[in-house]
């Protein structure tokens, strides 16, 4: 299929004719390919922002919504909020996933930011925590679907040698998203006892982006050829039509396509378990940073909403650079060595962060420094997920990669509750859950490397 020049289905060449200066990256990209990212980072961005709004806001809302009896159990409670939502989160991003093949990836992508802006605001009127935790199991579902929609449309609109960078700024959305979320609550927790309240109330604003998103975003030209042939292919056999082995696939439910193949399964348990590295890090572990120094704050006598603030922006600042960090470090120096590295900097900085730093300006700094490593990696999924699988199943292969490990690390948050409750701190709770990571060190190197390869179509 040839495509106008310009077009967003048109791969922009990587290399310059002989004797003429290479082109800067950014300047090779055309508008609709920059269009397609901005909405896969937005759509991020307003995911991190409600996410984010829970971990600061959770312990405050359980205050008002347990009873003074059941306090001491606060972080139990939490971790089981959070729990819930992660839950719901898995669930809803494997139905998008697939819908995402089957729909469209504009499509898929309007739908997840309509649902996430119409339930979000719901968590503003829980009146105890039974409702409050369902509440939060429902915009998980939600808000699910909308990463692997982003994550499929950049990859398949970007080139082949800068997919790496549009996957770290597809990503750093989460991180933005954070670190608006760490601001406005650093004003919003002045507001009084209904501060919590309202900042779930301002996550629905988020839906007016379909608007623009309606006329300014491409579908994605190598799903609208695979779903042509798809309609093609059930034509064929509902008429007992001859159809060869890879038209065989493009009819079979694209789950059960992902695991007909022998070196797809394969990828796919490797890849299930290094992204559940990276899940239990972030919701076993990470979400307990602002809440630990603002802990250590109080002890000094400060505010701790105040410090828990300053430590969500410091760790997300080094989140965001982390996300951007390793999509331009996976192209220049390859997939599986900037992973692994990513892997063992987040359990070198975990007891770092938890148990070896006591002044609490040096905790920003090595929040800031975690954050890097341990949030930041996560965009080893964008990057390498979509060059592991043909475009039939893109969508549903890395939503369940994705996606899966949260319906298993959806008890991480719990667990590390109760270990924080039952340890009396945060710090060996923290670190045993860290020594998760050496599982994503040690599968690492048994995924192929992709760098600058072109997404394959068949395998």
């Amino acid at each position: 299929m040839q495509h106008p020049a310009g077009s967003p289905g048109q791969r922009t060449s990587d290399a310059a004719p002989s004797g003429v200066t290479p082109q800067v990256w950014y300047r090779s990209l055309n508008r609709q390919q920059w269009n397609a990212l901005s909405a896969s980072n937005l759509g991020w961005l307003f995911d991190g922002y409600e996410t984010y709004t829970l971990i600061l806001t959770v312990g405050i809302a359980l205050h008002q919504l347990l009873e003074p009896a059941m306090h001491a159990q606060i972080p139990f409670y939490a971790g089981l909020v959070i729990a819930l939502t992660l839950l719901g989160w898995g669930v809803g991003g494997l139905v998008g996933g697939v819908l995402t093949d089957y729909i469209g990836r504009k499509r898929m992508m309007m739908l997840a930011i309509l649902a996430y802006s119409l339930t979000t605001g719901l968590s503003a009127f829980a009146w105890n925590w039974e409702s409050f935790a369902v509440l939060r199991f429902i915009v998980g579902l939600a808000m699910g679907s909308e990463w692997a929609t982003g994550t499929a449309m950049t990859a398949e609109l970007w080139p082949d040698r800068h997919r790496g960078k549009g996957a770290g700024l597809m990503q750093c959305g989460l991180g933005m998203g954070f670190f608006v979320a760490s601001l406005v609550w650093l004003f919003m927790s002045q507001t009084g006892e209904l501060a919590w309240r309202y900042m779930y109330v301002l996550g629905v604003l988020p839906g007016l982006v379909t608007l623009w998103m309606r006329s300014s975003i491409p579908e994605s030209e190598q799903w609208e050829r695979v779903n042509d042939d798809r309609r093609r292919i059930r034509a064929l056999k509902r008429e007992g039509g001859a159809v060869s082995g890879r038209e065989e696939a493009l009819s079979r439910f694209t789950l059960v396509d992902l695991f007909s193949v022998p070196k797809l399964r394969r990828r796919t348990l490797v890849a299930v378990f290094m992204s559940l590295t990276t899940t239990l890090g972030w919701w076993g572990i990470s979400t307990w940073v602002p809440p630990y120094i603002g802990a250590v704050a109080a002890h000094a006598g400060l505010s701790a909403p105040r410090w828990a603030s300053f430590a969500g922006m410091a760790y997300n600042v080094g989140a965001i650079a982390g996300y951007i960090g390793l999509g331009f470090l996976a192209d220049a120096y390859g997939r599986k060595r900037v992973t692994f590295m990513f892997f063992g900097m987040a359990l070198v900085m975990t007891p770092v962060l938890f148990m070896w730093t006591h002044d609490i300006g040096m905790l920003l700094l090595v929040s800031a420094v975690t954050g890097f490593f341990s949030l930041g990696q996560y965009t080893w999924m964008p990057t390498w997920l979509p060059e592991l699988y043909p475009t039939r199943i893109r969508g549903t292969a890395i939503a369940f990669c994705f996606n899966v490990p949260r319906l298993l690390a959806w008890s991480g948050p719990l667990v590390a509750g109760t270990l924080i409750a039952r340890f009396g701190g945060y710090g060996h709770a923290a670190v045993t859950v860290g020594f998760i990571y050496l599982v994503g060190l040690s599968l690492t190197p048994f995924l192929p490397e992709t760098n600058g390869k072109p997404l394959p179509e068949d395998v």
